[in-house]
Protein backbone atom coordinates (compact mmCIF):
# COMPACT_ATOMS: atom_id res chain seq x y z
CA UNK A 1 0.00 0.00 0.00
CA UNK A 2 1.42 3.14 -0.88
CA UNK A 3 2.77 5.80 1.70
CA UNK A 4 1.11 9.02 1.35
CA UNK A 5 1.95 10.63 3.89
CA UNK A 6 5.62 9.93 3.52
CA UNK A 7 5.58 11.41 -0.12
CA UNK A 8 3.89 14.30 0.52
CA UNK A 9 6.70 14.67 3.47
CA UNK A 10 9.31 14.54 0.97
CA UNK A 11 7.89 16.85 -0.92
CA UNK A 12 7.06 19.22 1.69
CA UNK A 13 10.81 18.99 2.52
CA UNK A 14 12.10 19.66 -0.67
CA UNK A 15 13.05 16.44 -1.87
CA UNK A 16 12.87 15.22 -5.24
CA UNK A 17 10.50 12.52 -5.80
CA UNK A 18 10.64 9.50 -8.16
CA UNK A 19 8.77 8.65 -10.97
CA UNK A 20 7.28 5.86 -9.17
CA UNK A 21 6.20 8.13 -5.93
CA UNK A 22 4.33 10.59 -8.43
CA UNK A 23 2.49 7.88 -10.47
CA UNK A 24 1.29 6.30 -7.45
CA UNK A 25 0.01 9.53 -6.27
CA UNK A 26 -2.17 9.94 -10.06
CA UNK A 27 -3.21 6.74 -9.64
CA UNK A 28 -4.54 6.53 -5.96
CA UNK A 29 -6.38 9.77 -6.91
CA UNK A 30 -8.39 8.27 -9.75
CA UNK A 31 -8.80 5.14 -7.97
CA UNK A 32 -9.81 7.02 -5.06
CA UNK A 33 -7.62 5.84 -2.65
CA UNK A 34 -5.76 9.16 -1.96
CA UNK A 35 -8.51 10.92 -0.31
CA UNK A 36 -8.35 15.28 -1.44
CA UNK A 37 -7.75 16.76 1.58
CA UNK A 38 -3.77 14.52 1.12
CA UNK A 39 -3.72 15.67 -2.94
CA UNK A 40 -4.30 19.15 -1.80
CA UNK A 41 -1.77 18.40 0.69
CA UNK A 42 0.92 17.57 -1.87
CA UNK A 43 -0.14 20.14 -4.43
CA UNK A 44 0.88 22.46 -1.72
CA UNK A 45 4.01 21.06 -0.84
CA UNK A 46 4.77 21.20 -4.73
CA UNK A 47 3.85 24.70 -5.05
CA UNK A 48 6.13 25.88 -2.27
CA UNK A 49 8.90 23.27 -2.99
CA UNK A 50 8.18 23.55 -6.99
CA UNK A 51 8.68 20.66 -9.64
CA UNK A 52 11.82 19.68 -11.27
CA UNK A 53 11.70 19.54 -14.56
CA UNK A 54 11.86 15.45 -14.84
CA UNK A 55 9.23 15.23 -11.95
CA UNK A 56 7.12 17.52 -14.18
CA UNK A 57 7.43 15.47 -17.00
CA UNK A 58 6.06 12.22 -14.83
CA UNK A 59 3.52 14.30 -13.49
CA UNK A 60 2.49 15.05 -17.55
CA UNK A 61 2.51 11.57 -18.63
CA UNK A 62 0.58 9.83 -15.68
CA UNK A 63 -2.05 12.78 -16.09
CA UNK A 64 -1.74 11.79 -19.93
CA UNK A 65 -1.83 7.97 -18.98
CA UNK A 66 -5.22 8.49 -17.07
CA UNK A 67 -7.18 8.85 -20.03
CA UNK A 68 -7.38 8.26 -23.32
CA UNK A 69 -5.76 10.12 -26.06
CA UNK A 70 -6.91 11.06 -29.85
CA UNK A 71 -4.98 9.81 -32.84
CA UNK A 72 -5.24 12.37 -35.26
CA UNK A 73 -3.11 10.23 -37.76
CA UNK A 74 -5.57 9.57 -40.48
CA UNK A 75 -5.79 12.78 -41.36
CA UNK A 76 -2.89 12.51 -43.14
CA UNK A 77 -1.69 16.19 -42.81
CA UNK A 78 -0.40 18.65 -39.64
CA UNK A 79 -3.55 19.15 -37.18
CA UNK A 80 -2.80 22.59 -35.75
CA UNK A 81 -4.06 23.63 -32.03
CA UNK A 82 -3.65 26.64 -30.04
CA UNK A 83 -3.84 27.42 -26.41
CA UNK A 84 -4.18 30.21 -23.98
CA UNK A 85 -3.20 31.09 -21.01
CA UNK A 86 -6.21 33.59 -20.26
CA UNK A 87 -7.06 37.01 -20.43
CA UNK A 88 -10.04 39.33 -20.88
CA UNK A 89 -11.50 39.68 -23.83
CA UNK A 90 -9.29 37.11 -25.28
CA UNK A 91 -11.86 36.28 -28.24
CA UNK A 92 -8.44 35.21 -30.63
CA UNK A 93 -9.71 31.39 -31.07
CA UNK A 94 -12.61 32.29 -32.67
CA UNK A 95 -10.92 34.56 -35.66
CA UNK A 96 -7.53 32.06 -35.45
CA UNK A 97 -9.45 28.89 -35.91
CA UNK A 98 -11.24 29.70 -39.51
CA UNK A 99 -7.91 31.71 -40.25
CA UNK A 100 -6.09 28.98 -40.24
CA UNK A 101 -8.24 27.14 -42.17
CA UNK A 102 -8.92 29.64 -44.69
CA UNK A 103 -5.24 28.85 -45.57
CA UNK A 104 -5.76 25.47 -46.11
CA UNK A 105 -4.32 24.09 -42.66
CA UNK A 106 -6.30 21.57 -39.80
CA UNK A 107 -7.11 23.70 -37.07
CA UNK A 108 -8.20 20.93 -34.03
CA UNK A 109 -8.82 22.30 -29.88
CA UNK A 110 -10.21 21.16 -27.40
CA UNK A 111 -11.09 24.17 -25.49
CA UNK A 112 -12.14 24.90 -21.90
CA UNK A 113 -14.62 27.15 -19.79
CA UNK A 114 -14.04 30.61 -18.15
CA UNK A 115 -13.02 30.66 -14.98
CA UNK A 116 -13.15 33.40 -12.40
CA UNK A 117 -12.12 36.90 -14.10
CA UNK A 118 -10.84 35.04 -17.71
CA UNK A 119 -13.59 33.83 -20.61
CA UNK A 120 -13.41 30.45 -21.58
CA UNK A 121 -13.85 29.96 -25.47
CA UNK A 122 -16.53 27.22 -25.10
CA UNK A 123 -18.78 29.92 -23.38
CA UNK A 124 -18.15 32.09 -26.08
CA UNK A 125 -19.26 29.53 -28.91
CA UNK A 126 -22.46 28.43 -26.86
CA UNK A 127 -23.65 31.94 -27.11
CA UNK A 128 -24.34 31.07 -30.40
CA UNK A 129 -28.13 28.87 -30.94
CA UNK A 130 -27.26 25.95 -31.49
CA UNK A 131 -23.62 25.49 -31.81
CA UNK A 132 -22.56 22.10 -30.31
CA UNK A 133 -19.37 21.81 -28.13
CA UNK A 134 -20.33 18.06 -26.91
CA UNK A 135 -19.10 15.33 -29.25
CA UNK A 136 -17.19 12.06 -29.36
CA UNK A 137 -13.93 11.57 -30.59
CA UNK A 138 -15.17 10.29 -33.99
CA UNK A 139 -17.15 13.14 -34.51
CA UNK A 140 -14.10 15.45 -33.96
CA UNK A 141 -12.26 13.83 -36.43
CA UNK A 142 -15.35 13.87 -38.61
CA UNK A 143 -15.58 17.51 -38.61
CA UNK A 144 -11.94 18.35 -39.19
CA UNK A 145 -11.65 15.90 -42.04
CA UNK A 146 -15.21 17.87 -43.63
CA UNK A 147 -14.16 21.55 -42.69
CA UNK A 148 -10.73 21.93 -41.65
CA UNK A 149 -11.83 23.39 -38.24
CA UNK A 150 -13.19 21.69 -35.23
CA UNK A 151 -13.49 23.37 -31.47
CA UNK A 152 -15.05 21.70 -29.01
CA UNK A 153 -15.08 21.20 -25.12
CA UNK A 154 -12.89 19.19 -22.88
CA UNK A 155 -13.47 15.27 -23.51
CA UNK A 156 -13.86 14.13 -19.89
CA UNK A 157 -11.83 10.82 -21.30
CA UNK A 158 -8.88 12.68 -21.75
CA UNK A 159 -6.28 13.80 -19.18
CA UNK A 160 -9.47 13.16 -16.34
CA UNK A 161 -6.80 13.61 -13.78
CA UNK A 162 -6.08 17.14 -14.38
CA UNK A 163 -9.71 17.93 -13.72
CA UNK A 164 -9.48 16.67 -10.44
CA UNK A 165 -5.89 17.95 -9.62
CA UNK A 166 -7.27 21.35 -11.06
CA UNK A 167 -10.36 21.79 -9.05
CA UNK A 168 -8.27 21.37 -5.77
CA UNK A 169 -5.69 23.65 -6.87
CA UNK A 170 -8.47 26.48 -7.57
CA UNK A 171 -9.60 25.82 -4.03
CA UNK A 172 -6.35 25.48 -2.43
CA UNK A 173 -4.62 28.56 -3.67
CA UNK A 174 -2.02 26.68 -6.09
CA UNK A 175 -3.05 27.65 -9.61
CA UNK A 176 0.12 29.85 -9.69
CA UNK A 177 2.65 27.53 -10.00
CA UNK A 178 5.09 27.22 -13.71
CA UNK A 179 5.53 23.52 -13.41
CA UNK A 180 1.36 22.35 -12.15
CA UNK A 181 0.56 24.95 -14.82
CA UNK A 182 2.71 23.71 -17.94
CA UNK A 183 1.63 20.08 -16.84
CA UNK A 184 -2.15 20.91 -17.12
CA UNK A 185 -1.77 22.57 -19.92
CA UNK A 186 0.64 19.93 -22.31
CA UNK A 187 -1.01 17.31 -20.48
CA UNK A 188 -4.07 18.26 -22.07
CA UNK A 189 -2.58 18.80 -25.40
CA UNK A 190 -0.86 15.93 -26.18
CA UNK A 191 -3.74 13.76 -25.36
CA UNK A 192 -5.88 15.87 -27.96
CA UNK A 193 -3.26 14.46 -30.68
CA UNK A 194 -2.14 18.22 -32.06
CA UNK A 195 0.92 18.37 -34.14
CA UNK A 196 1.65 21.89 -33.74
CA UNK A 197 0.73 24.23 -30.48
CA UNK A 198 0.96 27.85 -30.84
CA UNK A 199 1.54 28.88 -26.87
CA UNK A 200 -0.73 32.69 -26.13
CA UNK A 201 0.88 33.19 -23.03
CA UNK A 202 -0.10 36.71 -21.95
CA UNK A 203 1.46 38.72 -18.90
CA UNK A 204 -0.25 41.85 -17.13
CA UNK A 205 -2.38 42.64 -15.08
CA UNK A 206 -5.40 40.76 -16.37
CA UNK A 207 -3.19 37.63 -16.80
CA UNK A 208 -2.17 34.42 -14.38
CA UNK A 209 1.10 35.73 -15.50
CA UNK A 210 1.96 39.64 -14.31
CA UNK A 211 5.61 39.22 -15.12
CA UNK A 212 7.29 38.79 -18.20
CA UNK A 213 10.18 36.11 -16.40
CA UNK A 214 7.26 34.01 -14.93
CA UNK A 215 5.48 33.66 -18.17
CA UNK A 216 9.05 32.73 -20.09
CA UNK A 217 9.59 30.26 -17.80
CA UNK A 218 6.42 28.51 -18.15
CA UNK A 219 6.57 28.95 -22.13
CA UNK A 220 9.96 27.37 -22.00
CA UNK A 221 8.95 24.48 -19.75
CA UNK A 222 5.51 24.06 -21.98
CA UNK A 223 7.58 23.89 -25.18
CA UNK A 224 9.88 21.02 -23.37
CA UNK A 225 7.30 18.90 -22.46
CA UNK A 226 5.48 18.98 -26.04
CA UNK A 227 8.81 18.23 -27.17
CA UNK A 228 9.64 15.62 -25.41
CA UNK A 229 6.36 13.94 -27.11
CA UNK A 230 7.10 14.81 -30.20
CA UNK A 231 4.86 18.36 -30.39
CA UNK A 232 5.92 21.25 -31.69
CA UNK A 233 5.43 23.92 -29.20
CA UNK A 234 5.50 27.49 -30.75
CA UNK A 235 5.18 29.97 -27.44
CA UNK A 236 4.61 33.65 -27.84
CA UNK A 237 4.16 36.41 -25.22
CA UNK A 238 1.16 38.96 -25.72
CA UNK A 239 0.37 41.70 -23.05
CA UNK A 240 -2.69 41.57 -21.16
CA UNK A 241 -2.77 44.90 -18.97
CA UNK A 242 -5.34 45.83 -20.68
CA UNK A 243 -8.66 44.24 -22.19
CA UNK A 244 -7.68 42.69 -25.52
CA UNK A 245 -10.07 44.40 -28.34
CA UNK A 246 -13.12 46.32 -27.63
CA UNK A 247 -15.64 43.78 -26.59
CA UNK A 248 -15.32 41.94 -23.18
CA UNK A 249 -18.36 39.22 -22.63
CA UNK A 250 -19.50 35.99 -24.30
CA UNK A 251 -21.96 37.32 -26.93
CA UNK A 252 -20.23 40.47 -27.62
CA UNK A 253 -16.84 39.10 -28.54
CA UNK A 254 -18.48 36.68 -31.01
CA UNK A 255 -19.75 40.02 -32.82
CA UNK A 256 -16.31 41.43 -32.64
CA UNK A 257 -14.52 38.01 -33.77
CA UNK A 258 -17.12 38.45 -36.91
CA UNK A 259 -16.26 42.21 -37.31
CA UNK A 260 -12.41 40.97 -37.36
CA UNK A 261 -12.87 38.51 -39.98
CA UNK A 262 -14.55 41.09 -42.26
CA UNK A 263 -11.58 43.16 -41.82
CA UNK A 264 -12.87 45.40 -39.89
CA UNK A 265 -11.02 44.26 -36.28
CA UNK A 266 -9.27 46.43 -33.91
CA UNK A 267 -5.60 46.88 -34.53
CA UNK A 268 -4.14 44.95 -31.28
CA UNK A 269 -6.83 41.87 -31.93
CA UNK A 270 -5.76 41.63 -35.37
CA UNK A 271 -1.79 42.06 -34.17
CA UNK A 272 -2.20 38.86 -32.10
CA UNK A 273 -4.51 36.79 -34.45
CA UNK A 274 -2.08 37.14 -37.17
CA UNK A 275 1.35 36.68 -35.40
CA UNK A 276 -0.48 33.39 -34.10
CA UNK A 277 -1.18 32.37 -37.60
CA UNK A 278 1.79 32.95 -39.10
CA UNK A 279 3.30 30.92 -36.66
CA UNK A 280 1.20 27.91 -36.87
CA UNK A 281 0.92 28.24 -40.83
CA UNK A 282 5.15 27.41 -40.83
CA UNK A 283 4.64 24.35 -39.75
CA UNK A 284 1.43 23.48 -41.53
CA UNK A 285 3.36 21.53 -44.60
CA UNK A 286 2.53 24.49 -46.89
CA UNK A 287 6.34 25.88 -47.38
CA UNK A 288 5.48 28.78 -46.76
CA UNK A 289 7.83 31.29 -44.21
CA UNK A 290 6.76 33.31 -41.73
CA UNK A 291 6.91 36.79 -43.95
CA UNK A 292 4.49 34.64 -46.29
CA UNK A 293 2.37 33.64 -43.69
CA UNK A 294 1.65 36.49 -42.18
CA UNK A 295 1.04 38.70 -45.83
CA UNK A 296 -1.58 35.38 -46.70
CA UNK A 297 -3.35 35.62 -43.18
CA UNK A 298 -3.78 39.08 -43.54
CA UNK A 299 -5.26 39.35 -46.97
CA UNK A 300 -7.88 36.91 -45.92
CA UNK A 301 -8.91 38.50 -42.76
CA UNK A 302 -10.01 41.64 -45.86
CA UNK A 303 -10.97 39.62 -48.71
CA UNK A 304 -13.83 37.61 -46.99
CA UNK A 305 -11.84 33.98 -46.98
CA UNK A 306 -11.61 33.78 -42.91
CA UNK A 307 -15.32 35.30 -42.81
CA UNK A 308 -16.32 32.36 -45.51
CA UNK A 309 -14.53 29.75 -43.20
CA UNK A 310 -16.20 30.96 -40.13
CA UNK A 311 -19.67 30.58 -41.85
CA UNK A 312 -18.98 26.87 -42.58
CA UNK A 313 -17.88 25.83 -39.03
CA UNK A 314 -20.73 27.51 -37.15
CA UNK A 315 -22.93 25.58 -39.25
CA UNK A 316 -21.21 22.28 -39.52
CA UNK A 317 -21.30 22.33 -35.42
CA UNK A 318 -25.04 22.92 -35.73
CA UNK A 319 -24.68 26.84 -35.09
CA UNK A 320 -27.42 29.51 -36.53
CA UNK A 321 -25.35 31.66 -38.75
CA UNK A 322 -28.46 34.67 -39.21
CA UNK A 323 -25.98 36.84 -36.89
CA UNK A 324 -22.86 36.80 -38.79
CA UNK A 325 -25.28 39.06 -40.96
CA UNK A 326 -27.72 40.54 -38.45
CA UNK A 327 -25.65 41.06 -34.78
CA UNK A 328 -28.99 42.10 -33.22
CA UNK A 329 -29.69 38.32 -32.92
CA UNK A 330 -26.95 37.80 -30.53
CA UNK A 331 -28.44 41.18 -28.32
CA UNK A 332 -31.58 40.80 -26.61
CA UNK A 333 -33.14 44.09 -26.73
CA UNK A 334 -33.92 43.70 -23.08
CA UNK A 335 -30.36 44.58 -22.14
CA UNK A 336 -29.48 48.03 -20.53
CA UNK A 337 -27.16 50.22 -21.61
CA UNK A 338 -25.55 52.42 -19.09
CA UNK A 339 -22.27 54.77 -20.54
CA UNK A 340 -18.81 55.53 -18.94
CA UNK A 341 -17.51 58.94 -19.46
CA UNK A 342 -14.55 60.40 -19.28
CA UNK A 343 -14.41 62.49 -16.11
CA UNK A 344 -11.25 65.03 -17.99
CA UNK A 345 -9.67 65.53 -21.29
CA UNK A 346 -6.39 63.70 -21.67
CA UNK A 347 -4.79 60.70 -23.06
CA UNK A 348 -5.99 56.95 -21.50
CA UNK A 349 -2.24 56.19 -19.90
CA UNK A 350 -3.80 52.72 -18.83
CA UNK A 351 -6.95 50.01 -18.13
CA UNK A 352 -7.16 47.69 -15.61
CA UNK A 353 -7.88 44.52 -17.54
CA UNK A 354 -8.40 42.50 -13.74
CA UNK A 355 -11.17 45.60 -12.86
CA UNK A 356 -12.94 45.18 -16.10
CA UNK A 357 -12.79 41.28 -16.48
CA UNK A 358 -14.32 41.23 -12.67
CA UNK A 359 -16.79 43.71 -13.36
CA UNK A 360 -18.10 41.56 -16.37
CA UNK A 361 -17.90 38.94 -14.10
CA UNK A 362 -20.39 40.11 -11.55
CA UNK A 363 -22.88 41.11 -14.47
CA UNK A 364 -22.80 37.46 -14.79
CA UNK A 365 -20.94 36.69 -17.76
CA UNK A 366 -18.72 34.53 -15.93
CA UNK A 367 -18.47 31.47 -12.90
CA UNK A 368 -16.99 31.15 -9.56
CA UNK A 369 -17.43 27.69 -9.63
CA UNK A 370 -17.55 25.07 -12.21
CA UNK A 371 -20.73 24.19 -13.70
CA UNK A 372 -22.27 27.43 -12.70
CA UNK A 373 -23.99 29.03 -15.53
CA UNK A 374 -23.36 32.29 -17.54
CA UNK A 375 -25.33 35.07 -19.15
CA UNK A 376 -23.68 35.20 -22.45
CA UNK A 377 -25.33 38.56 -23.27
CA UNK A 378 -24.29 41.11 -20.92
CA UNK A 379 -20.61 42.31 -20.97
CA UNK A 380 -18.59 45.97 -22.04
CA UNK A 381 -17.57 47.54 -24.88
CA UNK A 382 -14.21 49.49 -24.50
CA UNK A 383 -14.42 52.82 -26.44
CA UNK A 384 -11.13 54.45 -25.53
CA UNK A 385 -8.21 52.61 -25.25
CA UNK A 386 -4.49 53.30 -23.86
CA UNK A 387 -3.20 55.99 -26.16
CA UNK A 388 -6.41 57.33 -27.44
CA UNK A 389 -6.85 60.92 -26.62
CA UNK A 390 -10.31 61.63 -24.76
CA UNK A 391 -12.31 64.93 -24.20
CA UNK A 392 -14.53 65.38 -21.07
CA UNK A 393 -17.12 63.58 -21.32
CA UNK A 394 -16.17 61.63 -24.02
CA UNK A 395 -17.22 57.96 -24.33
CA UNK A 396 -14.56 55.83 -22.82
CA UNK A 397 -16.81 52.26 -22.60
CA UNK A 398 -20.54 51.21 -22.43
CA UNK A 399 -22.20 48.27 -19.83
CA UNK A 400 -24.69 45.91 -21.46
CA UNK A 401 -26.47 44.41 -18.12
CA UNK A 402 -30.11 43.01 -17.28
CA UNK A 403 -30.67 45.54 -14.25
CA UNK A 404 -29.99 49.09 -13.81
CA UNK A 405 -28.32 48.28 -10.33
CA UNK A 406 -26.52 46.02 -12.20
CA UNK A 407 -25.32 47.98 -15.08
CA UNK A 408 -24.20 51.34 -12.81
CA UNK A 409 -22.26 48.79 -10.19
CA UNK A 410 -20.60 47.98 -13.47
CA UNK A 411 -19.81 51.35 -14.95
CA UNK A 412 -18.50 52.50 -12.02
CA UNK A 413 -16.05 49.27 -11.64
CA UNK A 414 -15.18 49.73 -15.38
CA UNK A 415 -14.83 53.95 -14.68
CA UNK A 416 -12.48 53.49 -11.48
CA UNK A 417 -10.37 50.93 -14.30
CA UNK A 418 -9.21 54.03 -16.30
CA UNK A 419 -6.32 56.76 -15.54
CA UNK A 420 -6.41 59.51 -18.09
CA UNK A 421 -2.96 61.66 -18.02
CA UNK A 422 -2.10 65.07 -18.77
CA UNK A 423 0.41 64.08 -21.19
CA UNK A 424 0.35 62.27 -23.93
CA UNK A 425 0.50 58.35 -24.05
CA UNK A 426 2.67 55.91 -26.85
CA UNK A 427 0.06 53.16 -26.72
CA UNK A 428 1.84 49.99 -25.19
CA UNK A 429 3.12 46.75 -27.98
CA UNK A 430 0.66 43.95 -27.75
CA UNK A 431 2.98 41.20 -28.78
CA UNK A 432 6.13 41.24 -26.53
CA UNK A 433 8.07 38.15 -27.99
CA UNK A 434 7.29 35.82 -30.56
CA UNK A 435 10.58 34.61 -31.29
CA UNK A 436 11.63 32.42 -27.85
CA UNK A 437 15.81 30.95 -28.01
Amino acid sequence: MTDYVDIIRRKRDGEELAAADIEALIEGLMEGELPDYQAAAWLMAAFLEGLSLAETRVLTRAMIASGEVLDLSRLGRAVLDKHSTGGVGDKVTLVLAPLVASCGAVFGKMSGRGLAHTGGTIDKLESIPGFRTTMEAEEFIALLEETGICVAGQSPRLVPADDRLYALRDVTATVDSNPLTAASIMSKKIAAGADVVVLDVKVGRGAFFHSKGQALGVAHLMRSLGEEEGIEVLPVLTAMDQPLGHAVGNALEVLEAVATLRGEGPDDLVEVVTTLAAKLLVHAGLGWDYERAAREAGERLENGAALAAFRRWIAAQGGETAFIDDPSRLTPASLGKVEVRAPTAGWVSSIDALAVGRAVHALGAGRSRKGEPVDHAVGVVIAAKTGDEVAEEDLLATVYARTREQGEAAAAAVASSYTISGEEVTPPPVVLAYQLH
